[in-house]
């Protein structure tokens, strides 16, 4: 199944390694090293600029999306329901 990040940006659910809040970005050393290090590669995809609440991590590349971190994990949990239907 597939989880909408917003604007036009859609990802398979089981590509998903972690879905963070923005405040982790500005509180933790280790996640803004992270995160730089992604940049540096150019594997960050940035949804809607200025507007990020959410860090969702995946294998291949790092969005910063402008949903609340608790309405993706929902929507990850709904599909996860489905899938096991």
């Amino acid at each position: 199944m597939f989880i909408h990040l917003g604007g036009d940006t859609v990802i398979r659910s089981k590509d998903v390694i972690a879905i963070l809040d923005r405040q982790v970005k500005e509180t933790s050393e280790t996640t803004v090293e992270f995160l730089e290090f992604y940049q540096k590669e150019k594997k960050v995809e940035e949804i809607a600029k200025d507007m990020t609440k959410s860090i969702v991590i995946t294998n291949e590349k790092v969005y910063l999306s402008p949903i609340s971190s608790s309405t993706l994990k929902r929507r990850a949990l709904f599909v996860t329901d489905i899938d096991e239907i």
